[in-house]
């Protein structure tokens, strides 16, 4: 769920999302490592996320004529995953559950329908001031929480910048739709296809159908062609079909079903692929959790840095009591390592999901069946990224009484 979170004096949390009811679209995310031990700690939340997990049974890389270089598996242990994770899960899920855990909480107020339009912070380091846009009386907070996301607005006010401010793009962007028509003919194996020019389909298996993943990835000689999804993005979801449509025509395989399902969906979501790298998590009383204080781009951690986040600031918060500038400081100095650790974008991590060239199609295919074929793909991960690691419960403090 995007949302501001506004800690408000007696424990109180008042939760504002900007949309008028629960976002339920968006694409499939993965708990992995540190989320997965959030996760646990939360009554009910690991069962509630297996009842619905996405099921899919595997990924195969296909060619244009559909034969496959290999079938990935995931592993059957939620604490060392694949790049098919055992807790993989849609947006909308996630947001729904976290809502229903906590909806009948006296202590947690959501409201709907309202943003953040600005924040006064006095000079003595008192409450901060929080004015909305949509009717809700503006009030002093004990502490504003940003975590709407890369493109934060909120962020933007708290620290005094740009909304672009801090974001490095990865050149790419990332398209996400169901259609009705089942291209797997009922099987739970997942099917990925490259074309030259950067070009990735991914097929997953969806009740009644299947759910498409595009990404696109430019070279860096092509700095200007992310400007244009950015556009797109902006004119609304028949500008952005036409856009997506216009990059993968005539790419192969099966894509004139694939294009016809684009523009006949209702729930197409994108974004660009970007990382954050703010200089510091919190100024004052305003602090960043997730996305909007470090996303992570292509790593597969991005879900889980930002449960971990906000287990970590809840929990350095409860243990420096009143004193709120302790407990930020406490929650910079404990993220700063795993931001470092988990949120690292391995090299060539788009040149391996989306190749420019048939070449280059053709040598990732054949490494992967290569490496699928000898059984060294736990090798192989280590390089990959640190969603891949093993779980290791010691990277997260323990909190008292924090959930």
């Amino acid at each position: 769920m995007t949302a501001y979170w506004l800690s408000k004096a007696g424990a109180k949390v008042t939760v504002i999302e900007r949309f008028p009811s629960l976002r339920m679209g968006g694409q499939n995310i993965d708990i992995r490592t540190i989320g997965v031990e959030v996760m646990r700690k939360i009554p009910g939340m690991e069962a509630a996320v297996r009842d619905k997990k996405y099921e899919m049974d595997g990924m195969s890389l296909v060619g244009s004529d559909g034969s496959s270089y290999g079938t990935l598996k995931p592993t059957g242990d939620p604490d060392q995953q694949t790049l098919i994770s055992e807790y993989e899960i849609l947006r909308g899920d996630l947001s729904r559950i976290i809502f229903d855990l906590t909806k009948d909480n006296e202590n947690v107020e959501y409201v709907f329908g309202e943003q953040v339009i600005a924040m006064q912070q006095p000079p003595d380091g008192g409450q901060i001031t929080v004015e909305f846009a949509n009717g809700l009386r503006g009030s002093e907070y004990d502490l504003v929480v940003a975590c709407d996301g890369t493109t934060s607005r909120t962020r933007a006010i708290g620290l005094g910048c740009g909304v672009r401010d801090h974001i490095v793009s990865t050149n790419c962007w990332g398209a996400y739709y169901r259609m009705p028509k089942d291209l797997l003919q009922g099987k739970k194996i997942g099917l990925g296809y490259n074309a030259p020019g950067g070009r990735m389909i991914g097929v997953a298996p969806d009740a009644g159908g299947n759910r498409v993943f595009m990404m696109s990835a430019y070279p860096n000689s092509e700095r200007n062609a992310i400007l244009r999804f950015r556009d797109a993005l902006k004119e609304g979801d028949h500008a952005l079909k036409q856009f997506v449509a216009q990059r993968y025509e005539n790419v192969g395989w099966k894509d004139k079903e694939l294009l016809e399902g684009l523009m006949k969906s209702d729930d197409l979501y994108a974004s660009e692929v970007c990382q954050v790298k703010a200089p510091h998590l919190h100024k004052g009383r305003f602090v960043m959790v997730g996305d909007a204080g470090y996303a992570s781009g292509l790593t597969g951690v991005g879900t889980s840095l930002a449960m971990a986040g906000a287990y970590v600031l809840a929990g350095e918060i409860a243990e420096h009591g009143d004193d709120i500038a302790a407990g930020l400081q406490g929650y910079e100095q404990r993220m700063r390592p795993l931001i470092n650790e988990l949120g690292q974008m391995p090299r060539f991590v788009t040149t391996f999901m989306a190749p420019q060239t048939a070449w280059g199609i053709w040598l990732r295919n054949n490494i992967f069946g290569f490496v699928l074929w000898t059984g060294i793909l736990d090798y192989i991960q280590k390089f990959m990224g640190s969603g891949f690691q093993k779980t290791n419960k010691d990277l997260l403090p323990n909190y008292k009484g924090v959930i």
